[in-house]
């Protein structure tokens, strides 16, 4: 099995590198905005940059989910691999592994960060780790849908309908989120509001 995770890890190793990279400059974004803003321009200063981001990791998991299960089926590696001592439910689970483990290399250092940054600024009012809570839990279940997504629409011998099938669907779930992370900011708006002092 871990060798079937270090071959994905291999042949997908663009989307690693580019999960560290952009959870790199995410992080240094979010280190910008609490020393160089104004600290009541900081979270909208924050949603406004680091949502693009989160849209482009979107993306690029659903791109990984196409990716590995387009040469899957053109390059027949399954069909090479399942003549070893392997399944295909070890194949497809290594897989899987693989895509958690890139987005675990861009959401846990985000995370990390924040729980640091966090505990250096806390803020009286509890606002800002609710806020964050609710975007990072919606922002990696649907960056999750959009990996599986990805892999549900890559098995296909046609190289541009699996791409644009998939980025159709990430980006009528994107708009899920993005209302998702509003009624959640408009909810804890209006639990502040109510709540005494």
């Amino acid at each position: 099995m871990l060798t079937l995770i270090k071959r994905e890890i291999y042949d997908h190793i663009a989307y690693f590198l580019a999960a560290v990279i952009l959870a790199a400059a995410m992080i240094f974004v979010i280190c910008f905005s609490v020393f160089a803003i104004d600290p009541e321009d900081t979270p909208m200063f924050l949603f406004g940059l680091l949502t693009p981001g989160i849209v482009i990791f979107l993306f690029g998991c659903t791109g990984m989910g196409v990716s590995q299960m387009y040469l899957d089926r053109n390059w027949k590696i399954s069909a090479f691999i399942t003549t070893l001592p392997a399944t295909r439910s070890q194949i497809f689970i290594a897989r899987v592994i693989a895509g958690l483990l890139a987005m675990s290399l861009f959401f846990i250092p985000l995370i990390i960060a924040n729980i640091i940054l966090y505990g250096f600024f806390v803020s009286p009012v509890p606002v800002y780790k609710e806020i964050v809570f609710d975007i990072f839990t919606v922002s990696f279940l649907i960056t999750l849908s959009s990996y599986f997504i990805g892999l549900q629409t890559g098995w296909t011998t046609k190289r541009v309908i699996p791409s644009l099938a998939g980025l159709f669907l990430t980006c009528i779930l994107i708009t899920l989120v993005v209302l998702f992370i509003i009624a959640s900011i408009i909810r804890v708006h209006q639990k502040f509001i109510s709540a005494s002092l």
